[in-house]
């Protein structure tokens, strides 16, 4: 069954308007059920869990059922697996704190530079312990993480490998269980980046076998709040990073100093109604978690017409580079980047604002791979991510914009 795209926009207020969006790996536009549960949560029940009087009951009732729904949309063991804040950035900053004092120095950790500046500062800085940085680098010509080049990185030493899942500036989709697997043979773990991946996929924690797992709720039609997995038995293994009487065993409460949003954690939740709805439109009979996966399947399909529909544009220039794979499929996903020749990406983001097309330019924050890849002369890249609820009609309008521009 294709995607019911009537009823994907009209969960989406904002999808109303004059604009197209276009810049979705930024952030996504949220849906009104998560915006719903937040006011509902503020209006009806905004007190300290904790308490013995019924309202407090129910404040804590509604994060409790949140956190369950987040464990399920990922697959979880378990809902103490999931830690929850105020974005992935520092959650992995709160998970390089809390396992510090598990590395000695001469410990190893392999980062690529292909991630995203939050799955790679929060492990440089434990350099100043004398954990030991090597890194996984990008193949120049083909844009692509290649397992090849990880391994010779792995020594007894290592302890943990960092690595997105997807690359916000490449769109590439990385093999996860396949480099989870290597990583656990070689005695080490591993930590992913999902922040570009879970807007587009299924995500399944305990498939992949993964042992810690973070992204960022507003890129996935929800608020500006994110989750972090850990596997239970890893995360009582961390230091606390809340007051001294939450104990080691306190999971994962002991990694949300400070309690986590109540009202986003609710808000997140919506995400998982949506999706399961969704899902419910071509697998009506199966168990939430199917209708999940189902939905992600129908999604996939529709972003890679929507996505091709571009890349062939842009192969038909002869003056465009396509930073990644040139064309839809499912090793990648529709977040595309390319630059003009000659021509300033910044320039060319701003020349189709009037047309209310709303694309990006720059690094995007992953300025490592954008210096290695020899694009921060020409200002970065210019960016047209999509989600699902992006039509063909809204593609031909940008292809149009830059017709006109280019």
């Amino acid at each position: 069954m294709s995607l019911d795209l009537d009823f994907v926009r009209s969960q989406f207020p904002a999808l109303g308007g004059e604009w197209a969006f276009f810049d979705n790996a930024g952030g996504s536009q949220i849906l009104k059920r998560s915006v719903d549960r937040i006011s509902d949560f503020l209006l009806t029940r905004n007190v300290q869990t904790g308490g013995t009087y019924d309202v407090s009951v129910k404040a804590r009732e509604a994060v409790e059922q949140s956190r369950l729904a987040v464990a399920m949309l990922i697959n979880a063991a378990r809902p103490e697996e999931v830690v929850m804040g105020p974005s992935t950035t520092a959650l992995l900053q709160n998970l390089s704190r809390a396992m510090a004092s598990q590395l000695s120095a001469g410990d190893e950790i392999i980062i690529t530079n292909a991630d995203h500046e939050s799955n790679i500062g929060p492990w440089m800085s434990l350099q100043k312990q004398g954990v030991v940085i090597k890194t996984w680098q990008v193949n120049k010509q083909t844009f692509e993480l290649d397992i090849d080049d990880l391994l010779p990185l792995f020594s007894a030493r290592t302890r943990l490998v960092c690595v997105t899942h997807v690359s916000n500036l490449l769109g590439t989709i990385n093999p996860i269980a396949e480099i989870a697997r290597i990583t656990h043979e070689h005695g080490a773990r591993i930590c992913v980046d999902a922040v570009a991946y879970a807007p587009h996929g299924a995500v399944d924690v305990t498939a992949w076998d993964v042992d810690y797992y973070a992204f960022s709720f507003y890129k996935v039609f929800g608020p500006h709040h994110a989750v972090l997995y850990g596997k239970y038995d890893h995360l009582l293994e961390l230091d606390g990073l809340y007051h001294y009487f939450y104990g080691k065993e306190k999971v994962p409460q002991k990694l949300e100093p400070g309690n986590v949003n109540y009202e986003l954690s609710c808000g997140a939740a919506g995400i998982v109604d949506y999706l399961i709805e969704l899902g419910g439109k071509s697998n009506s009979a199966g168990s939430s978690r199917a209708r999940i996966v189902s939905a992600f399947a129908d999604i996939g399909v529709h972003e890679r017409q929507i996505g091709e529909r571009l890349l062939s544009y842009l192969r038909s220039r002869n003056d465009c580079r396509i930073i990644g794979r040139d064309a839809a499929g499912e090793g990648r996903v529709p977040t595309i980047s390319f630059t003009i020749n000659g021509r300033d990406s910044g320039e060319i983001a701003k020349s189709i604002d009037p047309f209310k097309v709303a694309v990006r330019f720059g690094d995007f924050h992953a300025r490592r791979l954008a210096e290695n890849l020899d694009l921060m002369g020409s200002n970065g890249a210019v960016r047209v991510s999509m989600a699902h609820y992006n039509t063909l009609a809204e593609v031909d309008r940008l292809i149009a914009a830059f017709d006109q521009t280019l």
